[in-house]
């Protein structure tokens, strides 16, 4: 598919597995699709996750990176599976989703190869961690907080507030002095929501700790070395993002980085046609403010 040079640059979401009645569906939150459209305004586009064998989500990666220009990592109601970290096993009752798991842990670090923008939130947050040799405390409010930090408080919410009570502000993130996230934010402190039960454990080589909770937890982290945009944040910035500075910075800079990165695509494929007459592919490579969906998903 030749990129057209008009067109917005396409932000591919990996899909959840959700059992709605007695079907699976592969299903993104709206307000995530929101977040991409209005504040990064990029065009989103949902990538379903491979079904069995999972060998297969491997034979995607072309074919993603094909027609993406940038990879948004969504939060969900489900858990990285610990056996992806050598965690212990889960406890009865946690949702698990190893098809998400078996696209998502292999299409960040090929995000990261090929210089692809990739934003992650909330369980993509901890997928980021996963991917790259971190771990993860499963239940992280029950796990003594870092040394020299406060006492661990509890990061999950309260699932019986209203939403507005549920996603808003909870602690405050303090961030790293000459950091990614300090220059993009002109700030060395921001107040985030929380409305997580795991958290990072051991961070992996690969990435920095640039933001922590009080507590110690990390918070925010960027992919060292990263030719392209490469964060990943543990709060929920596209929550009624066009109300909150932080997150329209955040979306704002992604989606500056997936437009750079659509023309530069563009540009490739110019040259091959010209150069050859045939297109080979992918060998290069003030947000909108459409709906304002509250829905969590």
């Amino acid at each position: 598919m030749t990129r057209k040079a008009h067109r917005r640059p396409i932000v591919g979401i990996p899909c959840d597995v959700k059992m709605l009645g007695p079907h699976p569906f592969h299903a993104v939150g709206e307000k995530y699709l929101a977040a991409v459209d209005g504040g990064a305004d990029c065009q989103p586009i949902l990538l379903p996750v491979p079904r069995e064998p999972f060998k297969e989500a491997a034979d995607q990666l072309d074919e993603i990176f094909a027609l993406c220009d940038g990879i948004f990592l969504t939060g969900s109601h489900s858990n990285v599976h610990p056996e992806n970290y050598g965690g212990t096993p889960p406890r009865e009752g946690v949702l698990l989703d190893r098809q998400r798991d078996a696209l998502t842990l292999t299409l960040i670090r090929h995000c990261v190869e090929r210089s692809v923008p990739l934003f992650a939130v909330c369980r993509g947050f901890q997928e980021l961690n996963v991917a790259f040799g971190g771990t993860l405390h499963q239940h992280i409010h029950e796990v003594p907080s870092e040394p020299g930090f406060a006492p661990r408080f509890d990061h999950r919410e309260n699932k019986d507030d209203p939403l507005d009570i549920q996603y808003g502000p909870a602690h405050d993130v303090m961030l790293e002095a000459g950091g990614a996230f300090e220059n993009l934010l002109g700030t060395r402190t921001i107040e985030v929501n929380s409305l997580h039960g795991q958290g990072v454990a051991r961070i992996a080589d690969a990435l920095v700790a640039e933001g922590r909770a009080a507590d110690g937890t990390v918070e925010a982290m960027r992919v060292r070395g990263a030719a392209a945009f490469a964060l990943g944040v543990q709060w929920h910035p596209e929550w009624k993002y066009w109300e909150n500075p932080v997150s329209q910075k955040l979306f704002r800079a992604f989606g500056d980085a997936v437009r750079e990165a659509a023309a530069a695509n563009a540009e490739t494929e110019r040259v091959v046609s010209h150069g050859d007459g045939q297109r080979t592919g992918r060998e290069g490579r003030e947000g909108r403010q459409r709906g304002r969906p509250d829905q969590v998903a």
